[in-house]
């Protein structure tokens, strides 16, 4: 494994300059941190990522009744924590198709509320008591350590609650310094979102010179991996994120990015087999991996 030291310098390169150099090791990006082996989103995946050689960890964010981001990957709470049962009342009625769901949103709760959830037994009986952890709880876990990832998660479907998931992240890194690309550089910052309109929000309205990542999903592939699209999206981005299927359906996507400047790291790997991740890393050059099992991120190069 490599030590923190040449890790950091890595990352910091990487950050700096928007893409890597060819013989430079990929970056190991914990997905909602040690997501194969502990609950999402909470501070024991994010210790476990770590401690097995993650170089960011990844907060997903979404905002409290009282406006605090908080790490979490559903605008709803019912999934991985006991809502239901500590605020069995407090649930909204969607209607999806016929049916009638009742769902706690995250939003509807402030930290104090949440705080009160136990967000590990769902995962099982070791994890029982695990909470949700704020971002700047995972800043603090973070700092000097890793760099951490955040993903503005669904920005739009919060602008009617009176927040801006954009100005409440700058605002954030800014209390720790970490506002600006480079200012610290063991725990480099690298945002990333599937919209467009947000990573725009934080480059023209906010300033930010940090790197930023624009995620590409099944639907979206034929608009944005192909060289207009690229050129498009290296106006408001530093890299692309696409699904690990789009760049087997597009072999020229990763080489294309790369010609503009944008770093590639797909998602999501859960359970890999060395052969699958020699095919991305190795074979079709990517810049890093958004993957569930750090423990099985190779660190030996493409031999």
């Amino acid at each position: 494994m490599r030590s923190l030291v040449s890790t950091l310098a890595l990352v910091l390169l990487i950050v700096l300059t928007g893409c890597s150099p060819d013989d430079a090791a990929p970056l190991l990006v914990a997905h909602r941190g040690a997501l194969a082996y502990a609950p999402e989103h909470t501070r024991e995946a994010y210790e476990l990522a770590i401690d097995q050689g993650a170089d960011f960890i990844e907060p997903d964010l979404q905002i409290t009744r009282d406006g605090v981001l908080i790490a979490l990957h559903d605008v709803t709470l019912d999934r991985t924590t006991d809502v239901a049962e500590v605020f069995p009342d407090r649930f909204r009625e969607i209607q999806r198709g016929d049916e009638t769901l009742r769902r706690w949103f995250a939003v509807d709760f402030t930290l104090e509320e949440i705080r009160r959830l136990d967000a590990g037994s769902w995962f099982g009986e070791d994890f029982a008591g695990a909470r949700i952890p704020t971002l700047t709880e995972v800043i603090e876990l973070a700092r000097g350590q890793a760099g951490i990832f955040p993903e503005t998660k669904a920005p739009e479907t919060y602008v009617e609650q009176g927040f801006s998931m954009e100005r409440l992240l700058v605002e954030e890194l800014a209390r720790h310094g970490l506002e600006r690309n480079g200012a610290d550089p063991e725990t480099p910052v690298i945002v990333q979102s599937f919209s467009a309109e947000s990573l725009r929000i934080l480059r023209e309205e906010w300033d930010s010179d940090l790197p930023m990542t624009f995620l590409i999903g099944g639907s979206d592939a034929d608009r944005w991996l192909t060289d207009e699209g690229l050129r498009d999206v290296s106006e408001f981005a530093t890299g692309i994120g696409p699904a690990k299927q789009l760049l087997l359906d597009h072999p020229g996507a990763v080489a294309g990015a790369h010609a503009i400047g944008l770093t590639v790291i797909p998602y999501t790997f859960d359970d890999p087999s060395p052969l699958e991740l020699n095919h991305f890393l190795c074979e079709l050059g990517v810049d890093g991996l958004f993957i569930n099992n750090p423990d099985r991120f190779p660190r030996d190069g493409c031999g």
